[in-house]
């Protein structure tokens, strides 16, 4: 049993959604279908999920929806005529919506996840109302009745241990199983969404669920490239990736998975195929356990902006037993993760997201810290970005650090700090957002070309 999942770009159309039915029905493995709702059929388009948070939000301020409601229901007629599948299932779908917004609400964010999840749950009834009408034993499936329960953070929820146990009865199903990505439910019933990309997630979770043989996960692109193709023309493509490499990659901003998906299929060893809706015949990029090192030791670049960082200097910080603890402590009382710890004798500094933090939050953090630690220092470095040197290889070769910095001294970048694990599959380097472009095409032009 094959579970393939199907990104925004391949369901944004008529046309696309039936390239999707096409690829689905010519192998008769793929029988777990995860789709994410309707993305953008052009550039200047909007993406339906996009559209669903608007009219959550005008609702919220105003009481009113009436005009992004018809938007997002017109978005599902063009794609339903365009399927020649009449307009019940327009009807069925309008009606969904009317209903999530006539439950109300009691909280903002419960809400929103409400109607977020829309977008995915009748992209789902709509292609699998399409395969009904071609002949084949389609079903859509509700990740309520599959037992697809998440923890009640909404907007970030993660799975609960039970789901895996009640979601491998699919397997046992018969036909074509149409999952919604991205949303599943709280234990007391409750819509809940994964992060923005969670149908990747969702994905993850049923192959893992059924142990299936691999995990297909549909996109735009032919493979997984070596840096950004925005940023460099004709980037390398990769064949093969590990586990690792992908997780570090998918971090630090490769838009193609999500950075949570890999865990589910990691740890029951499932391959990950990334693949092309538009050019099925392509082999795409399988992500596996181990891979054979064959062309050198870096397998990717990648960068991302939204840092900031708690820089705390303490004259003899390392003789005080529980300092660093200390500092984490505060910030799990605060409820934030926190990304990397560059340290030295009488230094820590503490990346963030800077998305997670606000003023306020800020603010007593400093004072805390200041306070409860008595520091010398604490200063907060904003707008730093974070460029990854990622690939199994490095831990086998010698200079790799050697030829990063050499290449982002040369290009006029300035190096803030730089952090590696032990594991050595990875070179961390924060820098100023500013820079991130310039950063990656250095890296990429000194171990790709």
């Amino acid at each position: 049993m094959k579970v393939c999942k199907f990104g925004g770009t391949s369901l944004a159309s008529a046309e696309q959604i039936k390239k999707v039915c096409d690829i689905v029905t010519s192998d008769p493995e793929r029988r777990l279908v995860v789709v994410s709702a309707p993305g953008k059929e052009y550039d200047q388009d909007t993406k339906v999920t996009d559209m669903l948070i608007t009219l959550a939000e005008k609702f919220l301020k105003t009481g009113e929806c009436e005009k992004e409601l018809m938007a997002v229901v017109g978005r599902y007629d063009r794609i339903a005529q365009g399927l020649g599948i009449g307009s019940e299932i327009v009807r069925d779908i309008e009606n969904n919506l009317r209903t999530r917004i006539s439950l109300g609400f009691d909280n903002k964010e419960k809400f929103v996840d409400r109607m977020k999840a829309a977008g995915e749950d009748n992209s789902a009834r709509l292609v699998a109302k399409y395969l009904q009408t071609k002949g084949y034993d389609a079903k859509y499936i509700n990740p309520k009745d599959a037992g697809l329960y998440l923890s009640d953070e909404y907007g970030n929820a993660r799975v609960l241990p039970q789901s895996f146990k009640n979601l491998a009865k699919l397997k046992k199903m018969d036909g074509l199983l149409i999952f919604p990505g991205f949303f599943g439910y709280s234990l007391t019933g409750e819509v809940v969404t994964f992060p923005r990309g969670g149908s990747d997630i969702t994905g993850s979770i049923l192959a893992a669920s059924v142990e299936a043989e691999v995990y297909e996960n549909f996109t735009d692109v032919d493979s997984v490239f070596a840096a950004n193709p925005k940023l460099i023309k004709n980037p390398k493509p990769i064949t093969e990736l590990t586990y690792r490499e992908m997780r570090e990659l998918a971090y630090a901003g490769f838009s193609v998975l999500h950075e949570e998906t890999l865990q589910p299929v990691f740890k029951k060893g499932i391959p990950v195929n990334i693949r092309n809706t538009n050019n099925p015949d392509a082999p795409g990029t399988m992500i596996v356990t181990t891979r054979e090192i064959k062309n050198g030791p870096v397998a990717g670049i990648a960068g991302a902006g939204g840092f900031l960082s708690i820089n705390i200097h303490k004259y003899m910080m390392n003789r005080e037993i529980g300092f660093g603890r200390k500092v984490l402590r505060i910030l799990e009382e605060e409820s934030l993760p926190f990304e990397h710890i560059p340290s030295g004798i009488d230094d820590i500094s503490v990346i963030l997201r800077q998305k997670y933090i606000d003023e306020d939050t800020k603010s007593r953090i400093m004072e805390r810290i200041a306070h409860d630690l008595q520091v010398d220092s604490i200063t907060i470095g904003y707008n730093l970005a974070l460029v990854m040197v990622v690939g199994e290889g490095m831990l086998r070769s010698i200079g790799v650090a050697s030829r990063a910095t050499t290449a982002l001294a040369k290009s006029g970048v300035n190096i803030q700090m730089i952090n590696q694990g032990s594991s050595e599959v990875s070179i961390m380097f924060g820098i100023d957002e500013a820079d991130l472009d310039k950063a990656i095409i250095a890296l990429y032009n000194e171990f790709f070309q």
